[in-house]
């Protein structure tokens, strides 16, 4: 078994073969001359530094927009700011990734130095924080505005995107040490009350930008039942209080009017009259099952930037003017 000495010794070699052929430009002849090795080993290295993290290959793929149906959403529903990804295919490849890169880039025009910035949690959320990159640290307070939802994926949790934004941005993270759903609204308000929530809610209210996902209330895309986290029983109630969707557990019907209000005091979240304060509220949301709660979302005001794509942004509009 090697030593931890022939091991770093492995690592470096390997470093310093993959420095000189993806920085220094120099072919694998040239290299394998300079380690006195073959050209065929220098190409197991290469691969071999891949493997084990020492190389990171990123991609930066164009990302085409939409600037008709941005322009449309901006003036139909009053919005700071929209961009809508060129999809052009209808089964959604790529369409995470995509929106988290959409989310990525308006998030960092939207941020500034010792500023509060709020986040919820989903795979929307999840996908813009892999997105998000920055040249300098940003020391801003990321804080988390829903409670932990305990999904069976960790990844998407609240808990965890604030860790993982905040260790990108260089700031602070600030949890929300309670669970989102209570089982009942006397449970729900004592946790609000005890002091480390009580602060975390606080400083949620002085967030000047909010990153949030819009949820859906149809058991196919609802992420509260497929996380495991919400029964199909109480999912039913929702959908036949009128609900469509959510923004930080916050229930709306398609007119974006508040409904299902005994769930919201259950639940350990960011007041809507405080989340509306936000200046910046930026969704990132996409996908056949999200067209109503978009609509929902843009006409209750609980959002006034979204990034989503061309599919999607299509039939909120289209639906818009129907109804």
């Amino acid at each position: 078994m090697p030593d931890q000495r022939t091991t770093q010794n492995r690592a470096l070699l390997l470093a310093h073969v993959a420095e000189m052929y993806y920085l220094d430009q120099r072919d694998q002849a040239e290299i394998a001359r300079a380690v006195g090795v073959t050209r065929s080993m220098v190409s197991r290295m290469l691969k071999e530094a891949r493997e084990k993290g020492i190389v990171e290959v990123r991609v930066h793929r164009p990302l085409p927009s939409d600037h008709e149906l941005e322009v449309a959403l901006i003036e139909r529903f009053g919005l700071r700011e929209a961009y809508v990804v060129s999809q052009h295919k209808a089964d959604g490849e790529h369409l995470l990734s995509n929106l988290g890169i959409a989310g990525a880039l308006i998030l960092e025009r939207c941020l500034a130095k010792s500023q509060v910035l709020g986040i919820s949690w989903g795979t929307s959320i999840s996908a813009t924080v892999d997105a998000f990159e920055l040249d300098a640290p940003m020391p801003i307070k990321v804080v988390q505005l829903v409670g932990a939802i305990g999904a069976r994926n960790s990844e998407y949790d609240g808990n965890t995107l604030v860790t993982r934004l905040a260790k990108k941005l260089g700031g602070e993270a600030y949890f929300l040490n309670a669970p989102f759903l209570c089982p009942n609204a006397e449970t729900a308000a004592a946790l609000r009350k005890t002091r480390s929530v009580r602060e975390t809610i606080n400083l949620g209210k002085q967030a000047n930008v909010a990153l949030v996902g819009v949820g859906s209330a149809s058991p196919k895309y609802s992420s509260y039942y497929l996380a495991g986290y919400v029964p199909i029983e109480e999912i039913d109630t929702l959908i036949k209080g009128g609900a469509v969707g959510d923004v930080c557990g916050l229930h709306f019907d398609l007119e974006g009017r508040d409904v299902c209000l005994d769930f919201c005091e259950r639940s350990v979240t960011i007041r809507k009259a405080d989340l509306v304060a936000i200046p910046v509220r930026l969704a990132v949301a996409g996908g056949p099952g999200k067209v109503q709660p978009i609509l929902g979302a843009l006409r209750g005001g609980f959002i006034n930037i979204l990034a989503t794509d061309d599919l999607t942004a299509r039939k909120v509009l289209d639906l818009h003017e129907k109804k």
